[in-house]
């Protein structure tokens, strides 16, 4: 990429940001971008922070990018946060295979090792929450903290009777007939989560976010990545069902949408973990951010500030 087309980039995101924030947020320190090339594969990331506390990683879920965390970012004061587009998302590169949960954890993971993180705490929604738990459970002397916000984790208890067993068809929409169907109608199939999952479909994800994420994945490659995410569950269960037998010990908090996840992955989690703190988030579907941030963000910041060393 040349120095004038990156340039170009910068300051389109700038603006992006200043639109994103909610008013009168302000962030203690500017949100950059960055790319990095580890294990085949590029990740984009935002960072923000002067380096006060452990480093925190955000990972984003279906139907969204790192663009989802800027509002908690910006109440993250002085923490030094990333927030990173999962393989095949955003501005991250498409790899040809790996979208399993574990093989993302390392990627992401080999990511922190790069920017010389030897401790981290984890916050994972949706896709990322699966993504931060095969971190945490491959790397747990290397997480301070996790937290896991409404979804579910496959391969664990009885997760076949997960709170969307309704909407299982999209974990086998896949291959080159979903992609024609889906191909100039983004907007429309994402439409089904934004709207179904929410607790009020009028009171979910902006329209601004909407076409933002629309326009993010309409791009070439990004909704067949977007769908070996779930292509690859079988593997991740049973990759999960192994991690499941070795506990984990650091301090878990699960955040879950009452008319969501409810109970449901806070179940899950105290089959993997010993210290686990669950919160449902009153009144909400499944797009915490968006649908409740003033219960949400503080929940996140109290626990993570609690957590730092």
């Amino acid at each position: 990429m040349n120095s004038f087309s990156t340039l170009l980039r910068q300051a389109v995101f700038a603006l992006g940001i200043v639109a994103a924030l909610p008013a009168g947020a302000h962030s203690a320190a500017p949100v950059t971008s960055h790319d990095l090339s580890v294990n085949g594969v590029t990740l984009h990331y935002l960072q923000s922070g002067d380096g006060h506390g452990t480093p925190i990683i955000l990972l984003h879920g279906y139907t969204q990018t790192s663009h989802m965390w800027l509002p908690l970012m910006a109440k993250l004061d002085g923490r030094t946060v990333i927030a990173v587009d999962l393989p095949g998302a955003g501005d991250s590169s498409i790899p040809a295979s790996g979208y399993d949960k574990k093989t993302m954890a390392q990627d992401v993971h080999a990511l922190a090792q790069s920017l010389g993180y030897r401790k981290v705490q984890l916050v994972g929604h949706d896709i990322g929450l699966m993504v931060a738990y095969a971190y945490a459970a491959q790397y747990p002397q290397e997480v301070q903290s996790l937290t896991l916000m409404d979804a579910f984790l496959p391969g664990v208890g009885d997760w076949q009777k997960v709170w969307l067993l309704r909407d299982k068809w999209h974990f086998n929409f896949y291959g080159d007939t979903p992609l024609k169907l889906v191909q100039g109608r983004e907007r429309i199939y994402f439409e089904h989560f934004w709207n179904d999952f929410a607790a009020d479909p009028n009171h979910s994800l902006s329209e601004a976010d909407r076409e933002y994420y629309t326009a993010q994945y309409a791009r070439p490659g990004r909704m067949r990545a977007g769908f070996e995410y779930f292509h690859a569950f079988s593997q991740d269960a049973q990759d999960f069902a192994g991690f499941a037998k070795t506990p984990l010990t650091m301090p878990v908090q699960v955040l879950t949408g009452e008319k969501a996840s409810g109970t449901f992955l806070i179940d899950q989690a105290k089959l993997i973990g010993t210290n686990v703190h669950g919160t449902i988030i009153k009144g909400s579907g499944h797009w915490l951010m968006s649908e409740a941030p003033g219960q949400t963000i503080p929940a996140l910041v109290n626990f993570l500030n609690q957590h730092a060393t």
